[in-house]
């Protein structure tokens, strides 16, 4: 039994392209987003092969837009099976995928191109049997429209379930240093865990996206969730030149949970999600550097007025207003 830790674009879209190729009994994929060529045809090849296989596609976004359409229709014609995910749920933006009942790869990509290709991104692979049959114990559940409970001693992180308290107890247990990296910071209740967090001495770092590029009606939240925590000594920081999707935290340079959860209130109340929390040595190791390496080829975010002015009137023209910034 192992976990490992695979980091994207370093490790290539191929790792994965080659895991597909060594199911030999049953497949289980449950994606958020699928659009990506190659990784559909590894898919349609298991099934023409012989394998059993299944997938869950989210059937589309709350805008309307239905990326996994065109996936969905190919997969069919393919010979696979393909359900759109739980409608118990907003969206599923779970990433996951049991490869033969024994390998489970719990992942913060969408199978796109770009995350495969030019994104951070990350995904932990596990044979933990425990772990595993979590996994697909819910994809069965998902796929049934039949309840699945996490329950207080999962092994896993999900959501809807236990996600807000385990990443709140990792947080309550550091006792010198936090690493984050997500694209929202907007839930209240992980922010307070954060705010203590530093309040009892421990050092966060935070690498957050480009504010420009958040939901407009999300801005209020994320702008805010950021400037609580450089307020009260978090360093808020903006990777580049890449950019980065992933979902992990680090905390004192020995626990980490890695998965599909961003730091927002839907994440926790309305979506099915999922990630996972290790201490192994060479994940924590692999972890810990590729955060030290982003971090140093990062800038920081100037969270002033006249700076969220700067980045964002040319995006929001009520900025000042939606902001309550100081405009002169």
């Amino acid at each position: 039994m192992s976990r490992s830790l695979l980091v994207l674009p370093d490790d290539s879209a191929q790792t994965l392209i080659d895991a597909l190729g060594r199911a030999t009994k049953t497949l289980r994929v449950k994606m958020f987003v699928f659009t990506d060529p190659a990784m559909l045809q590894a898919v349609i090849a298991a099934s023409k092969r012989g394998v059993k296989v299944r997938v869950m596609l989210n059937p589309a976004r709350r805008s309307g837009k239905n990326e996994n359409a065109e996936t969905r229709a190919r997969l069919s014609a393919g010979g696979v099976d393909v359900i759109d995910s739980s409608p118990s749920f907003d969206l599923t933006h779970e990433k996951s995928m049991v490869l033969d009942d024994h390998t489970a790869y719990i992942m913060s990509l969408n199978w796109q191109t770009e995350n495969l290709n030019q994104v951070r991104d990350y995904a932990v692979v596990t044979s933990h049997a425990h772990e595993v049959a979590e996994v697909m114990e819910c994809f069965d559940a998902d796929w049934a429209r039949t309840d699945f409970t996490a329950g207080e001693h999962s092994h896993l992180v999900w959501c809807i379930g236990n996600g807000r308290q385990r990443l709140g107890r990792l947080i309550d247990g550091a006792k010198h240093s936090i690493w984050l990296q997500n694209e929202r910071y907007q839930d209240p209740a992980i922010i307070e865990h954060l705010v203590r967090a530093m309040r009892r001495g421990v050092h966060v770092h935070v690498l957050a996206p480009r504010l420009r590029k958040l939901k407009k009606e999300k801005l209020v939240e994320a702008v805010s969730g950021l400037r609580i925590l450089a307020d009260v000594g978090a360093k808020v920081h903006r990777p580049k030149p890449m950019k980065h999707h992933g979902k992990a935290m680090l905390v004192d340079g020995v626990r980490a949970i890695v998965g599909s959860m961003n730091l927002a209130p839907g994440t926790f109340d309305s979506r099915r999600e999922l990630a996972i929390e290790v201490d192994d040595p060479a994940v924590i190791h692999r972890l810990r550097d590729i955060f030290h390496s982003d971090w140093a080829n990062s800038t920081s975010v100037d969270l002033s007025d006249a700076g969220l002015l700067t980045e964002l009137e040319a995006s929001d023209e009520n900025v000042a207003e939606d902001l309550a910034l100081r405009d002169d």
